[in-house]
């Protein structure tokens, strides 16, 4: 082995691998759980037992990196190709949602609407299945074809990717002319880009409105890309953009059996400064309650934004068919209508437009895409260059002793 130590820093190639990073990163069975690959040995915990940990030596060879720690003897082993792409500066970040991690789109990248999948094709085939899902996650969006256009469906479709998620809507719910509605979504009225529920903390992360029946005339679907629309703020008035990041709105709901309110900003950005999030609805905003000389600000910021999402460019209008199922990003993706009538046509004794919809969580969206390109096939990536996500360490072998060799990928 190399003693150059001992170093807080060790430098191997263009690699710059910190001591406690390196560290903190063993996967070895005094770290992590074997079993299940959970850590034991914490970030916290490593900073506070070792806080003059350094590298005593090292050794690279057969395509892995080992480290023996000082002062406590301890020794890691990393295969070379996953530092290459994990160390610090090198990869990207774990569990990435930001913009920095998706793909932005305007009406011109997206001519006929996001992707498409056919429902059997997505039952039967993982290829299939993370198409859509990834659709949904770098691009906000995807559409599942030929769902049976059958009540409860849109059930099937959420439990296939995720968790349903009951609100005080229910577990599913009707998009469709009401008598008496206590939602304007519930009327023929056009309803302008917005995301759904902005009063709920947590927001509905994914949002799931499948077609039971089509307006005769009217009724098409609009989709704006949130993240696009922020970026294009922060490009023409940065004053506007910094004071949605700033400043907390109030939103609330106020209906028959349920009174919600939240206070958020319009755009959520994260450490880095990417947008992670954006709250838009104009029927759940109420009157800024911020100080009297901010007001002015803040309007002004709102005025500003709510230009950005009229810009025709970024608008992508689509007409739902029955069987037709949209799946959106709801912190991310805006989605509206037009004015359709209480009729529909080519549906013997059908009423006017029918869309079923339901709330999944992201996370098992995510969860479930992940699984399918560990396992399901090798024709889906397991990353998608810069943008893609690291996996835990993983132990490799152990020592006679019953000390183990940790292992890094």
């Amino acid at each position: 082995m190399n003693a150059a130590g001992p170093v807080t820093m060790l430098h191997l190639g263009d690699l710059a691998l910190p001591a406690i990073w390196l560290r903190d990163a063993c996967g070895c069975a005094e770290c992590r759980y074997p079993a299940t690959g959970q850590r034991l040995v914490g970030s916290a915990r490593v900073a506070r037992l070792y806080p003059d940990l350094a590298v005593e030596r090292h050794a690279a060879r057969d395509g892995r990196l080992t480290v023996v720690f000082a002062p406590d003897g301890h020794e890691s082993v990393f295969e070379l190709a996953w530092l290459e792409q994990h160390a610090p500066g090198r990869g990207a970040r774990l569990g990435d949602q930001s913009a920095q991690a998706r793909v932005a789109w305007t009406a011109t990248d997206l001519p006929v609407g996001p992707p498409r999948v056919a429902w059997d094709a997505y039952l039967r085939s993982p290829v299939a299945m993370a198409t859509a899902l990834g659709a949904v996650e770098k691009l906000g969006a995807a559409v599942i074809t030929e769902v049976p256009a059958r009540p409860g469906m849109v059930l099937t479709v959420g439990r296939s990717l995720g968790h349903v998620r009951v609100t005080n809507y229910g577990e599913l719910f009707d998009v469709r002319v009401e008598p008496d509605p206590e939602h304007l979504a519930y009327t023929g009225l056009a309803l302008a880009p917005h995301t759904d529920n902005p009063y709920r903390d947590p927001v509905p992360t994914v949002q799931l409105l499948h077609c039971l029946r089509a307006a005769g005339a009217g009724g098409d679907t609009t989709l704006v890309d949130g993240f696009a629309a922020a970026d294009r703020l922060r490009e023409t008035d940065r004053a506007a953009f910094d004071t949605l990041t700033q400043v907390w709105l109030p939103f609330s709901y106020d209906g028959p059996t349920s009174v919600l309110t939240c206070r958020a900003p319009v755009i959520s950005v994260d450490d880095e400064g990417a947008v992670t999030q954006v709250r838009w609805n104009d029927r759940g905003l109420q009157p800024p309650d911020v100080a009297p000389d901010r007001i002015g600000a803040v309007y002004r910021a709102l005025a500003a934004f709510g230009e950005v999402l009229d810009e025709a460019d970024l608008a992508v209008s689509l007409r739902l068919v029955p069987g037709d199922c949209l799946i959106f990003d709801n912190t991310r993706v805006l989605h509206g209508r037009s004015a359709y009538g209480p009729t529909a046509t080519g549906e013997p004794g059908s009423g006017g437009r029918h869309l079923q919809g339901c709330y999944v969580d992201m996370d098992g969206l995510r969860s479930t895409l992940e699984v399918l390109r560990r396992d399901g096939t090798r024709a889906v990536p397991t990353q998608a260059g810069p943008a893609g996500r690291g996996r835990a360490p993983r132990v490799v072998a152990t020592r006679a002793s019953a000390r183990p060799i940790a292992a890094a990928r």
